[in-house]
């Protein structure tokens, strides 16, 4: 496999098995960080996360809406400082429209079965991060950036692992 592809499967691996991450929002008050659960569509190009429209994350994008997800699969141990993995997705953020809302659902549910009521709720977004890029960091200090358009495209996620060659 080549190294561009290793790079790829560790993000997929990282965004499909953690289920929270947190997210750096900011406007003209400052940076912000917030814990969100997310889904990550097979292709990585997509992030979904739901937020109520009265929080500070709200309100940030809303007036800026570049975002990023921060994840990784730390254990608070100092062995960390050489196994954890980090990812830094950016991109924009936007809201799933109402009517598309249901569509997207699906996979959000999927990841977080138990926050059916909370995103279902009318006071609450089901917000969309389109991927830009992301920092990959391994090995305490082995950084890579990676472009969305260095990502393979994938068959639809009933097809396979997400990876198409």
């Amino acid at each position: 496999m080549d190294e561009t592809l290793e790079r790829i499967q560790v993000l997929q691996d990282l965004l499909h098995t953690q289920p929270l991450g947190v997210l750096s929002t900011c406007d003209r008050g400052g940076p912000h960080a917030s814990l969100v659960a997310f889904a990550a569509s097979d292709d990585l190009r997509e992030i979904l996360f739901a937020t109520p429209r009265t929080t500070r994350k709200f309100t940030h994008l809303a007036s800026n809406a570049r975002g990023v997800l921060l994840v990784d699969n730390r254990t608070n141990t100092p062995a960390d400082f050489h196994r954890a993995v980090t990812v830094a997705a950016r991109g924009t953020v936007d809201e799933i429209p109402h009517e598309e809302k249901e569509a997207h659902l699906g996979p959000y549910l999927a990841r977080h079965p138990h926050l059916s009521d909370f995103v279902r709720a009318p006071t609450c977004a089901l917000m969309r991060l389109r991927v830009e890029g992301c920092t990959l960091v391994q090995r305490f200090q082995e950084v890579t950036e990676i472009r969305v358009d260095g990502f393979p495209r994938t068959r639809s996620s009933a097809a396979g692992n997400g990876i198409t060659r």
